[in-house]
């Protein structure tokens, strides 16, 4: 891509509405906790007290607004206590940028590894960059700094009082993660009845598991209805798959196809029905004609084979959700562990215990080539530039030109460019907004500060509908602020406008000085998920042959880790497509069949995992050579991946004549085996790095059309590999 437009792209992007669920409720919530600390400071204190303490209170109002499977009330708490002490800290280096320069880059630092963490944590040690910014203009001595961050902290503590007083659909975040991912799966089941070979998205699978981790205190708490639905999605996925194969499951046509679609069909309407029933807490109708179907004829089921024991599961798995959907999601009773806790529950560390967690994730990350680390350097240098540059300007309130490039400042370029276009505009229009409202109105302190409580309010609204808008109202928030303190609005809004227009011009600069850029990265990102689909469909070999726990286990984890190395892949490739880098090591084209491949390789792994036996019975060796032979291979075509050579699979070839040969098992899975060896060879096809190996692959795909015209006897007879 290149610059030009990369930059029409950013700038769509920055402009762009996001259709998403508005929580005007929750944004009410939170604009109270800003007035109830606005209003009592101001009156008993001072307009700076109040400044204050809106910071505090706004800024951990804020963070409640993140994707956090935590306690809102916790969130809060704990941004107010990061933010109250950036104040009390960044005063103690004021007054001199010989000090304070250094403890900013340093703060600033610390802020950028916080990403290693995730992304909220990353984004609320952003904003206590601010508020060191910010809040070290307003007190004069070591006692006034801590009475401004005990009031910061305050704002975040009347936020928390406030959510624990007035809680809004508790548990609603991990309600919306299940139901998403049983709708997911509904939404495949509907697909796979006009595309067998549909591909299907996990990442819904993944938020839902990672929601399902809680604390110890959270898991006494926790609905009963949040704690096994997930299994049961995990589960339904590869029986429709299997069952809508043309291959191993419903035959292409006929009253087979027909009876496959119904259940399919039945599929989507119940997991719909559960997942609004989830996602509401209320019993939720299904049609009288998807449970109709679930009544199974075992004298005339049309469906035989794999297909009717993949039918009978899904009836079964079905069954199952019938009785949540209808349930009311269990409002009533919630279940008490009967061991140790995390015995039944996937545990979540809390606070104190995270502390070695945080370390970890950090040293992870603290390496040159990390875009966490990247991003941690120019968060420090463009911090501490941004409030060099502001203090030599003949303008008041320098700390808004840094501040402006922390709050734009992301580990990707596209998300740092697209915000800092949308800070802009938002500030702009924002500031525009609260100018003439200024002027109309000429209010008062108290007035001032109403005025910045209902800005707040519709920040807060907008707060998932596209960052441009939020800021909008964000920039009047903070004009309102400022003119309860008695600052007049021609002396903020000009220097406003020119700093955040320099720090959003720091913040892009930055990137284009320092980047991080993912595409010379596919080569890398693509070999973790080869070799990782490769231990998982090993796994799935192992776990066919011999259907032992361990094995299971085993099988889980695998599925996990190819799930987290997918995820990892399509982050960067999507993050690649936007940059305006020349491809390294992968073209575009390169990538895109890549990935095409290893989603079909994925797939009939997948089908495998639907015809593991429920026994412990043992299904002999040939699935097991099958096994040590894809790992083998794909670990080692993940190195070659790596190092720009072309991928081979003679073992796994061998292997699989070696099955042929002996016959035993089940054809429907020696079936899929031959899928997945198709796919390797299509994956090494699109990787090849000569055009003779890309003639071969092209011949290899003709080669088997060939084979499959003449199989059903549309066809020529397929040419001999060495004719």
């Amino acid at each position: 891509m290149t610059w030009l437009r990369a930059f029409r792209e950013v700038v769509r992007s920055g402009l762009t509405i996001e259709e998403t669920r508005l929580e005007p409720l929750l944004a009410l919530r939170t604009a109270a906790g800003v007035a109830l600390v606005v209003g009592p400071a101001l009156w008993l204190a001072s307009p700076a007290y109040a400044a204050s303490a809106a910071l505090g209170a706004y800024s951990a109002g804020g963070a409640t607004f993140q994707r956090s499977w935590r306690p809102r009330k916790v969130v809060a708490l704990g941004a107010g206590a990061g933010l109250a002490l950036s104040t009390f800290v960044g005063y103690l280096a004021a007054g001199r940028l010989v000090t304070f320069l250094p403890l900013l880059a340093v703060w600033a630092f610390a802020a950028g590894m916080a990403w290693a963490v995730g992304s909220t944590a990353g984004i609320v040690a952003a904003t206590t960059v601010g508020s060191m910014l910010v809040t070290i203009t307003l007190p004069t001595s070591v006692g006034r700094a801590l009475e401004h961050a005990g009031v910061i902290a305050l704002g975040g503590l009347a936020q928390a009082v406030l959510i624990l007083l007035f809680p809004i659909r508790r548990w609603g975040a991990h309600r919306d993660a299940l139901a998403d991912a049983l709708a997911a799966v509904a939404d495949y089941a509907r697909r796979l009845r006009h595309d067998p070979t549909a591909p299907f998205d996990p990442q819904p699978l993944m938020t839902a598991r990672d929601a399902a981790a809680v604390t110890p205190s959270q898991a006494r708490t926790r609905p009963p209805v949040l704690h096994g639905p997930r299994g049961l999605a995990e589960r339904i996925r590869p029986v429709v798959a299997a069952l809508a194969d043309l291959d191993v499951g419903a035959p292409a046509e006929g009253p087979g196809q027909d009876r496959a679609r119904e259940l399919l069909d039945a599929a989507a309407d119940i997991l719909d029905a559960t997942a609004r029933s989830i996602r509401r807490g209320t019993p939720a109708d299904v049609r009288p004609e998807s449970t109709a179907v679930l009544c199974v004829d075992r004298e005339h089921e049309v469906l035989e084979g794999p297909a009717r024991d993949a039918a009978e599961r899904l009836v079964e798995l079905l069954g199952e959700a019938l009785e949540i959907a209808g349930s009311g999601c269990g409002r009533g009773r919630t279940p008490r562990p009967s061991g140790p806790v995390g015995a039944e529950f996937l545990m979540r560390p809390t606070m104190l215990r995270l502390v070695p967690v945080v370390v970890r994730a950090v040293r992870r990350e603290l390496r040159r080539p990390s875009s966490v680390f990247r991003h941690a350097v120019r968060l420090a240098a463009v911090a501490a530039l941004g409030c060099l540059i502001a203090a030599r300007l003949p303008l008041g309130h320098g700390y808004w030109a840094p501040l402006a490039s922390v709050m734009v400042m992301r580990p990707d370029f596209h998300r740092t460019y697209a915000r800092a276009v949308a800070r802009l505009a938002g500030t702009l229009a924002g500031v525009a907004l609260a100018t003439g409202t200024v002027q109309a109105l000429d209010p008062g302190a108290y007035v001032s500060g109403a005025l910045a409580v209902v800005s707040a309010a519709l920040s807060y609204t907008l707060n998932r509908t596209g960052y441009a808008y939020s800021q909008c109202f964000t920039a009047a928030y903070v004009v309102f602020l400022l003119g309860m303190g008695g600052q007049a609005w021609e002396q903020t809004v000009p220097e406003r406008v020119v700093l955040t227009l320099l720090g959003g011009a720091l913040a892009m600069l930055a990137y284009v000085v320092f980047p991080a850029w993912e595409t010379p990265r596919l080569p890398d990102r693509l070999a973790d998920w080869l070799a990782a689909n490769g231990r998982y469909a090993a796994a799935v070999l192992r776990t066919y042959a011999e259907p032992t726990l361990e094995h299971r286990l085993g099988m889980r984890r695998a599925l996990l880790e190819s799930r987290q190395a997918r995820s990892a892949w399509q982050e960067a490739y999507d993050r690649a497509r936007q940059e305006p880098v020349r491809p390294r090591g992968l073209t575009s084209r390169e990538a895109q069949e890549a990935q095409e491949a290893l989603k079909r390789f994925g797939r009939a792994a997948m089908l495998m995992e639907s015809h593991v036996p429920g026994g412990d019975s043992r299904f002999g060796p040939d699935a097991e050579r099958f096994a040590e032979a894809l790992e083998t291979d794909m670990s080692k075509a993940a190195v070659a991946v790596r190092e720009h050579r072309n991928p081979d699979w003679a073992h796994v070839e061998e292997a699989l004549r070696t099955w042929d040969a002996a016959g035993n098992g089940n054809p429907a899975v020696r079936r899929e085996a031959e899928l997945q060896r198709r796919a390797l060879e299509d994956l090494a096809a699109a990787v090849s790095h000569t055009p003779l190996e890309r003639d071969v692959g092209s011949v290899r795909e003709e080669q088997r059309v060939r084979a499959t015209l003449a199989a059903d006897g549309r066809g020529p007879e397929p040419v001999p590999r060495d004719g």
